[in-house]
């Protein structure tokens, strides 16, 4: 706000009765405190990180929702990112995803339903009350952020289209359009990009439809308009602009999965255990910490949420079904 707020003052006979001009020590000592009051709202307010159209939200009272972990600052979360599309190289995103067109913006839902039908990106925005929860996200690669989603959880969106007796996964389909992904002229991967859950897995509190991050929609170069946030599994399994979910009898192969077999299971559970065949996942380097300077920290057993999801895969043989 401008420091300058002097105005005219007119005339108070103009626009106050005789009587209140009287008694004029008392209406200002009311207007200096309402003064005071409206005053500390504006001076307390946060400023806007990315100055995106905002998206308020309720602080979470899920259990497991939060971490005590400082946020990774705006900047760093917005400029190294993974979105094949727009490019390769972490700063791909940020640098071509300004072509990405959100609205219009819709997302099908098919396959095992008894629901199935096209939503609106407004109507899922509407469809359940926005929460915001700070998750971590733990990239294969070895790097690892801390971030405010503004969002609800997928369940809420699962609930509604029923999903029938046969529905075992779920699997979703993400934008592949060439005139605005740059990234679909390289073959790394076949497109569109797909990815999966086990229908517990789609459920689970904590598996969160995503629409924004830091109080503001998500930046295209983040997966606008709308993603997926599984904080327990390696950040590629969290498809970014969705645009159609598909409920199935049989397991999916994912995008990675076709690429690189061996290297890129269907679950891609956070686990210090389990290394890439290529580099150790035992530890990570927090984005946004000294740079490249920053000391590895040990990775956590499901990115550090396994009291809250470890019972899902209780008797399974986790260095088998990677």
């Amino acid at each position: 706000m401008p420091k300058d707020r002097a105005f005219d003052h007119p005339v108070s006979s103009e626009i106050t009765p005789r009587q209140v001009v009287l008694d004029r020590r008392q209406l200002m000592r009311g207007a200096a405190a309402l003064a005071a009051v409206t005053a500390l709202p504006l001076r307390a307010q946060p400023a806007r990180p990315g100055k995106l159209a905002p998206l308020p939200a309720a602080k979470t009272l899920l259990a497991g929702a939060q971490t005590m972990d400082k946020p990774t600052p705006y900047a760093d979360a917005t400029s190294y990112n993974n979105f094949y599309e727009f490019g390769t190289d972490k700063a791909d995103p940020a640098r071509a995803a300004g072509t990405l067109k959100t609205r219009p913006w819709t997302v099908v839902v098919e396959g095992e339903v008894r629901k199935p039908g096209t939503w609106d990106i407004e109507a899922l925005l509407k469809l359940s009350a926005m929460e915001e929860r700070v998750y971590r996200l733990r990239c294969v690669e070895g790097w690892s952020m801390v971030i405010p989603w503004v969002g609800y959880s997928l369940a809420e969106l699962v609930k509604r289209v029923e999903p029938t007796g046969n529905a075992k996964f779920v699997q979703f389909v993400t934008l592949a359009d060439r005139a605005q992904m740059p990234g679909l002229r390289s073959a790394v991967l076949d497109w569109p990009y797909v990815e999966g859950l086990r229908l517990d897995e789609a459920l689970h509190p904590l598996t969160m439809l995503a629409f924004g991050m830091y109080g503001e929609v998500l930046p295209n170069q983040n997966g606008a308009p709308l993603r997926l946030v599984v904080p327990w599994k390696y950040g590629f399994k969290s498809g970014k602009s969705i645009v159609r979910i598909r409920f199935l009898e049989r397991q999916p192969q994912t995008s990675w999965e076709a690429a690189a077999p061996s290297e890129y299971g269907f679950y891609s559970n956070v686990n210090p255990q389990v290394d890439h065949p290529r580099w150790s996942q035992a530890s990570e380097r927090r984005i946004g910490e000294d740079g490249l300077f920053a000391k590895k920290r040990p990775t956590l057993m499901f990115n550090g949420y396994e009291a809250q999801v470890g019972q899902l895969y209780a008797g399974m043989d986790l260095k088998r079904f990677f």
